[in-house]
């Protein structure tokens, strides 16, 4: 990985970028996907469930921006009352991906928040460099995993078949207490 001194903003996601944010958190996250299990035959995650993401209560999403360029973006659940918040969906564009840019988009979420006292997120079994990432890079740790024997009991529909196949049942839950 290259070291970058790097300033990331955060950017307003408007209504009208929805669809385009949601197609690139379909191809950052299709990429690891198809790469561990081969070609699937929808986006993953599927249009239903990024849909649901962005029009939650208390959801905020925002491109992250770096010298003017859009590398990646990030939907959250900001809680103010409680100040468990929560990463639902952040991802780094596949071209930008190696460079510094996680850790300091994700620094960068941190000042934006920093009334948090918990933050939390999740992320599928396979998926070894967001595993490392969170816990080795941003400090999180993994409180559950999810599986056949201890489902996800939040988790309030069925997985489609798609997503069963690829092992989104089986996900890691990590959650990161500030100091």
């Amino acid at each position: 990985m290259k070291n970058v001194e790097s300033k990331i903003t955060l950017e307003f996601v408007k209504e009208e970028e929805l669809e385009d944010l949601k197609k690139k958190i379909q191809e950052a996250f299709g990429e690891a996907v198809v790469k561990e299990f081969g070609q699937q035959d929808g986006p993953i995650p599927d249009d239903e469930d990024i849909d649901e993401a962005f029009h939650a209560p208390d959801v905020v999403a925002y491109h992250l921006v770096e010298s003017r360029h859009r590398i990646g973006g990030a939907v959250l659940s900001i809680h103010t009352e409680t100040q468990h918040n929560s990463l639902d969906f952040f991802f780094i564009s596949p071209e930008y991906q190696n460079k510094g840019f996680g850790y300091a988009a994700w620094k960068a979420i941190e000042e934006r928040y920093p009334d948090t006292k918990i933050w939390e997120t999740v992320t599928p079994y396979f998926e070894k460099r967001n595993i490392h990432f969170y816990v080795n890079r941003c400090g999180f740790k993994i409180v559950e995993f999810w599986n056949q024997n201890h489902p996800d009991t939040h988790e309030c529909e069925e997985f489609t078949e798609s997503e069963l196949s690829i092992g989104y049942d089986e996900s890691f839950r990590f959650e990161k207490i500030m100091e």
